[in-house]
């Protein structure tokens, strides 16, 4: 996985997840959990800079990650749509961070090993990241599906409403079944239930192609405000 896209790819996601965990910030249920919110929110952003840094060498235009990241529509964004989602009650963050973790510690996993001998180093250093963010993430599925009446019914909800959104992460080379084995395992101890790929007939698509939700523009009109208010300006 060498092209400019792919990495631009991964780059995205990262970033688009990080500015959605972002707005958790003072909005957490409590002060410990707002501080590990913005933590991993921090990880994502400094995932996105490497890979954004090194899809701007790839591409050879001279656009660097500040370019990539606040100089694009979002028709040039390569994010998957799972990652671009309104951010939803504190069971769609939780339960989306686990989805999302363990994908991306299949992906890195992947990737420590594979030919890029750049984007190796960047998913070494990474993996030891994300799984923190799996750690925390499955603890808080295990506690809100395995808790009171009313924090299972927002668990499963959020399980449901989000589980079509995961097929797009495997659309390319991740393969899914080590990935599905790992949310099985946390969503069966948490006493939810996921949805049958049988029953799973929408299938949302096109994030890698620069088709997405509406929310995408929303998010970047937000993010990218200042930069381009301000073009040029530094520290």
């Amino acid at each position: 996985m060498t092209g400019v896209d792919d990495v631009l790819a991964l780059g995205d996601d990262a970033l688009i997840a990080a500015q959605r965990l972002a707005e958790w910030t003072t909005n957490a249920p409590e002060l410990e959990e707002d501080i590990a919110l913005a933590n991993i929110a921090l990880d994502l952003l400094g995932q996105a800079r490497l890979l954004l840094t090194y899809a701007g060498e790839l591409e050879g235009e001279g656009r660097t990650e500040d370019d990539l990241a606040y100089l694009r529509g979002d028709r040039e964004f390569r994010n998957v749509q799972l990652v671009e989602l309104p951010r939803g009650d504190f069971a769609d963050a939780l339960v989306r961070m686990l989805f999302f973790a363990l994908y991306q510690r299949e992906l890195y996993d992947g990737l420590v090993i594979g030919d890029d001998a750049r984007l190796a180093e960047i998913a070494a250093k990474a993996a030891k990241e994300v799984a923190y963010h799996v750690d925390h993430s499955t603890l808080w599925t295990l506690r809100l599906g395995d808790g009171t009446p009313e924090s299972h019914r927002r668990a499963q909800e959020a399980v449901d409403r989000l589980w079509p959104y995961t097929h797009e992460l495997f659309e390319g080379d991740v393969p899914r079944e080590g990935w599905l084995a790992a949310v099985d395992a946390v969503l069966a101890e948490a006493t939810l239930t996921r949805p049958s790929d049988e029953d799973s007939r929408f299938r949302p698509t096109g994030g890698r192609k620069g088709v997405h939700t509406e929310h995408l523009s929303y998010l970047l009109a937000e993010m990218q405000v200042l930069h381009r208010a301000h073009p040029g300006a530094s520290w």
